[in-house]
């Protein structure tokens, strides 16, 4: 299997796998169930990528008004920095800079589910050609 790129352009046409939309919901619930913060989602697939955006747009703007501090830990946990937020900026000028950090956290979450998929394949790989 080949690592997919997935980048600012392209990252709601990845949101068309449905288990890869799971996954990645699943991932933000648990960056910010860390700190006590609740991500919920419908469970409507078709509109994944919007209703996650507007639902981390919320919580990003409460959190910057009422606790930064811990909006700076959740961003850290998601592992996301202040060169990530500048090229987004960039390459979507239609974002808000809360949409910015709300589409770089999807995105981040998103890397990391392919990661841990292609390293799960290629494990399963290995261990099925030591069998053999």
């Amino acid at each position: 299997m080949k690592l997919p790129s997935v980048n600012n352009q392209n990252v709601v046409e990845a949101f068309t796998d449905n288990d890869l939309v799971i996954e990645t919901i699943q991932q933000i619930c648990k960056d910010f169930g860390l700190f006590g913060v609740e991500i919920k989602f419908s469970g409507d697939l078709d509109h994944a990528y919007l209703e996650l955006k507007d639902q981390l747009v919320d919580q990003i703007e409460n959190l910057n008004h009422s606790n930064p501090e811990l909006l700076q830990s959740i961003l850290y946990q998601v592992d996301l920095g202040k060169g990530d937020f500048i090229k987004t900026s960039v390459q979507l000028p239609e974002y808000s800079e809360n949409e910015v950090i709300a589409h770089q956290i999807i995105l981040r979450d998103l890397k990391k589910v392919l990661l841990r998929r292609y390293f799960k394949q290629d494990s399963d790989r290995q261990k099925k050609q030591i069998e053999e």
